[in-house]
């Protein structure tokens, strides 16, 4: 799991990434003003595991490491270059897209569901109202 928070022009954003059973699952949370270490803290501490958890996503195919022992060396250049890279991944974009297009599927299936129902609706109170004219009230 990783967290990355980098400012997007408008906005300081957290993008979490969640590697699951050679899926990777990606998050977006927006902080807003430029959070402080606490907020940070807090937001790892209380908030993480409800973003995770809140959206239930397919995720991408990604291939899982192996957890090899790796040099210590190596390991701090691996840290100095994870510091240095600004921005999210190309995978996590994805994973980040999909979510937002699967959201916007239901969004749409949801409002095609409510219309049809206020048409149904409207049907039958325009029926109610034929039958109550025919009968002469």
């Amino acid at each position: 799991m990783s967290l990355t928070i980098y400012h997007d022009g408008q906005f300081w954003v957290g993008i979490i990434e969640v590697v699951e059973g050679g899926k990777l699952k990606a998050f977006r949370y927006v902080f807003g003003a430029e959070p402080k270490d606490t907020e940070i803290l807090d937001f790892i501490n209380y908030r993480l595991l409800e973003v995770i958890n809140q959206s239930v996503h397919a995720g991408l195919d990604v291939k899982i490491k192996s957890n090899k022992k790796v040099n210590p060396k190596r390991l701090q250049r691996q840290v100095a270059k994870e510091i240095n890279n600004v921005g999210i991944s190309t995978k996590a974009q994805e994973a980040v897209k999909k979510e937002y297009e699967e959201k916007k599927k239901s969004r749409k299936k949801k409002a095609k569901q409510y219309r049809e129902e206020l048409k149904e609706q409207k049907y039958f109170i325009k029926k109610q109202k034929a039958k109550a004219k025919h009968k002469g009230k």
